[in-house]
């Protein structure tokens, strides 16, 4: 799988902040630039990269949507809630407003006919 090696899986970290050349992708990695270059071509081949070459350099970028069939399988394989998200929104209403509620009560209430003994 082209997503099982650390160092594709890096260098895609890394295209995702923008296109990049060779070059610049290779030099935090300890290994030669053909061997950076052979992990690009397998990224390109899988759909998640595309080359450009301008002069003798090539340039490559990230490809979002080759990323696309991987989210599927991550939503499909995660485990989800058994309501909706937006079913807590009216309970997160209900408790704001019960402790609003409460708080008030616990307010001590004085009467504008209170004596200062009383009060």
């Amino acid at each position: 799988m082209a997503l099982a090696d650390p160092v594709r899986r890096d260098l895609l970290r890394r295209l995702a902040a923008g296109p990049a050349r060779v070059a610049d992708l290779a030099a935090p990695h300890p290994i030669s630039r053909p061997a950076i270059s052979k992990h690009l071509r397998i990224l390109t081949e899988v759909g998640l990269t595309a080359a450009q070459d301008h002069g003798r350099e090539r340039h490559y970028r990230l490809l979002p949507g080759g990323l696309a069939p991987i989210a599927d399988l991550i939503d499909e394989l995660s485990p989800r809630p058994p309501f909706a998200e937006s079913a807590l929104d009216g309970l997160d209403l209900e408790v704001r407003r019960t402790v609003r509620e409460h708080v008030g009560e616990q307010t001590p209430r004085t009467s504008p006919h209170a004596t200062e003994e009383t009060a």
